[in-house]
Order: C-alpha cells, then sequence, then structure tokens
C-alpha cells in the first residue's frame, strides 16, 4: 500500500453517491507497501479501504482479484470484501484511474512474528488454497520469476551499482541458473502471492485474515510457502538478516496439517526461494531507483533480498531448510 494518487473531497462524494454508502466523514492515506494508493476512509458507522491501482496492475485483471476476495470471503477465508454498487459493480474511476472500496479487516499486523505465529500462519494459508480450489478463476503470475526480463531490462545499471556494485550482472547470472532448474509439474492454485508480515492480520494475539491480494494468481502453492520463507523466516538484527529454521519448520508444519507436500514440492524448495527472492529483489531494485520522490511512500531495500539470495545459494537441499 501507499499513496501516489492525492483525492479530494469532491471524490469521497462520488463514492458515496457510487456505492450508496453512508456519509464519509474522513480519510487518511496509508503509507505501507509501494504498489497501489490506499486510503483509510471512515462513515459514522464503518472503516474501509479506498484502493486506486497504478503502475504495474493491468485494468484488465482488476475483475480477477475483485471477483477472487468475494468468493473467498463466501467461503470464510478473512479477507478484505470488496463493495457493490446497486448495479453489481466493484469497479470506478479517480483521476482517470481505476479503484475499489474494500470491507476494513479487523485486526492489524505484528511488527514482529513469533515461531508459533507461524504455525498458525502457515495453517491458514493451506486453508486459503483448499477454498480456492473450489474457485474457477484463472490468472497468470505476472510476476512469476520466469518473467523477470521486462524490468530487469529496464533497471538503470549505473544508478543501481551506487546500491551495490555489479547487482545487475548478478541478477542475471541468476535468473539463467533459475530458468533452467525451475520445476514444471508441482501441484498448482490460486496463490495470495505476496504475503508479507503486513498483509497478515492478527486480533487478540491470534492470526485474524489475510489483505491485499493484488499479486494472486495461479501458480504452484509451493511457490507462496517459498515466498513466506523469504518474508517471514529470517530475523532482523539492525541491517543484517539470519535465517531461523524454527520458523520455517512451524511454517511447514502448520501448513501440512492441512496439505502434505509431496516430494517434487521438498525437492524443489530451494530453486522456489531462490526465485522468489531474485523476484522481489528485481522489483525493489527498480523501485528504488525509479519511485518518485512526491510519492507518500517508504521505500523498500533491496539488500535485503542481496542477502537472502545469497542464504539460499549455500544450500541446496529441503533437510538445510528444517534440520
Amino acid at each position: 500500500m501507499a499513496v501516489y494518487t492525492k483525492i479530494e473531497k469532491k471524490d469521497l462524494n462520488y463514492i458515496q453517491n457510487f456505492f450508496k454508502t453512508e456519509k464519509i466523514l474522513n480519510y487518511v492515506g496509508i503509507k505501507k507497501g509501494i504498489e497501489n494508493t490506499n486510503y483509510l476512509i471512515f462513515t459514522k458507522k464503518q472503516k474501509y479501504i479506498l484502493t486506486i491501482f497504478e503502475k504495474r496492475v493491468q485494468q484488465i485483471e482488476l475483475p480477477y482479484f475483485m471477483n477472487l476476495m468475494s468468493q473467498l470471503s463466501k467461503h470464510k477465508i478473512n479477507c478484505p470484501r470488496p463493495l457493490q454498487n446497486p448495479r453489481g459493480r466493484h469497479l470506478f474511476k479517480i483521476k482517470n484511474k481505476k479503484a475499489c472500496v474494500v470491507t476494513f479487516l479487523k485486526g492489524k499486523d505484528k511488527t514482529k512474528l513469533i515461531t508459533k505465529d507461524l504455525y498458525s500462519i502457515g495453517k491458514n494459508i493451506a486453508r486459503m488454497h483448499r477454498v480456492s480450489k473450489k474457485i474457477k478463476l484463472y490468472r497468470k503470475n505476472t510476476f512469476s520469476p520466469l518473467k523477470l526480463n521486462p524490468i530487469l531490462n529496464r533497471i538503470n545499471k549505473k544508478k543501481i551499482d551506487k546500491l551495490s556494485k555489479n547487482l545487475v550482472s548478478e541478477m542475471r547470472v541468476t535468473l539463467k541458473e533459475i530458468k533452467k532448474n525451475w520445476p514444471k509439474s508441482l501441484p498448482k492454485n490460486i496463490i495470495h502471492g505476496d504475503l508479507f508480515i503486513d498483509n497478515i492480520f492478527f486480533y487478540k494475539k491470534k492470526f485474524y485474515g489475510f489483505i491485499d491480494f493484488y499479486f494472486s494468481s495461479n501458480d504452484f502453492e509451493a511457490y507462496e510457502l517459498a515466498t513466506c520463507i523469504n518474508a517471514l523466516c529470517f530475523n532482523q538484527i539492525k541491517k543484517k538478516f539470519f535465517y531461523d529454521k524454527n520458523k520455517t519448520l512451524q511454517l511447514l508444519k502448520g501448513y501440512e496439517s492441512i496439505r502434505k507436500l509431496n516430494k517434487k514440492e521438498k525437492k524443489s524448495l530451494n530453486i522456489l526461494c531462490k526465485g522468489s527472492a531474485l523476484r522481489y529483489l528485481v522489483t525493489r531494485a527498480y523501485d528504488y531507483i525509479n519511485t518518485p520522490k512526491s510519492a507518500i511512500i517508504k521505500k523498500k531495500d533491496p539488500r535485503e533480498y542481496i542477502q537472502k539470495l545469497a542464504f539460499h545459494k549455500k544450500i541446496s537441499s529441503f533437510s538445510s531448510y528444517v534440520k
């Protein structure tokens, strides 16, 4: 989440009339994240999230996200539910950009996860995957590690080399390795695709739900877990990141309490982790040098994923992650 597009009172009036909600009294920009513009909006009785879609989201794909969240909600997966107007429309325009309003999910993200949190996260990812099998929607993963070349080609080598020397060259070498070794036949399903700590909500210290489904797609279920290992299973001390195998062990135990991973998935975990780490390294490197100064946003440092990718390159077996 972030704030690129600034709104005015007349925009709130338009939203209120579009959805026939009660009067919108106030709004505040949300700085977390880097992809879309987000505001928390308030009526007398309710809170909602207004999302204005920016840059990478293809407008033709927006109905997929709206339908996915609606159907997950119907299947009792706690997530934001898109509002519909009396004509059944979720989407509208603000400042010539597509937008939606979703219900506000109770709870909040944790600043720091403890080991037992990972078990409940893993269990609820598996629950979401199981429910997703009932949902007849399909979208390719446009940010698959196999499709990073277009973004990589747009990264200014001179600018990013000031952050880390030879970074573009190293990313190209890693991408070549990933393409060569990427698995071809693992269990596929709808995945969330971006399960970072700020997209996982807790209420009264217990897991409550998931938010921000705008990277959801059909891909390997084990790739979801690889992304979670990168995002949730490293501990940070100042600017250094250290792998925590106990967190990964609990994440996988929680997941396997609902669905067992097969041998191929376990064998592929290392390359999936490398691919997920490279995906975030490439996109963060691009954003680091291209995010406009006017954007109300905290840029995410690519060096976090340089470290995480380096860790995955030092190991190769599934057992290295859990023993």
